[in-house]
Order: structure tokens, then sequence, then C-alpha cells
């Protein structure tokens, strides 16, 4: 139990460095979504890199 903690833990860590997802700019939550999705491809490209 405590090692998926630290995954989900990192995982937030990681989309905290993308500046736009630290605060709430968004009105609408699909907007939020996507930028979610687009930062994890984002991680996931640099890690495969």
């Amino acid at each position: 139990m405590l090692k998926k903690r630290w995954v989900v833990e990192r995982t937030f860590g990681w989309l905290m460095g993308c500046r736009r997802l630290v605060r709430d700019y968004e009105l609408l939550s699909e907007t939020s979504e996507t930028f979610i999705y687009l930062a994890m491809i984002r991680i996931m490209v640099r890690r495969l890199a």
C-alpha cells in the first residue's frame, strides 16, 4: 500500500511542474482534464527519450 502512495505522490509532483496546472485557471473541467493529459504525455515522452 505504501508503495502505491509514493507513486501517486510522485505523479502529482511531476504534474505540479506544469505551471498551468498549479492554479485553477480553467472555467470548464474538460479543459483542465485536457491539460492534465497533455502534461502527462509530455512527462512520458521526456522519460522515454
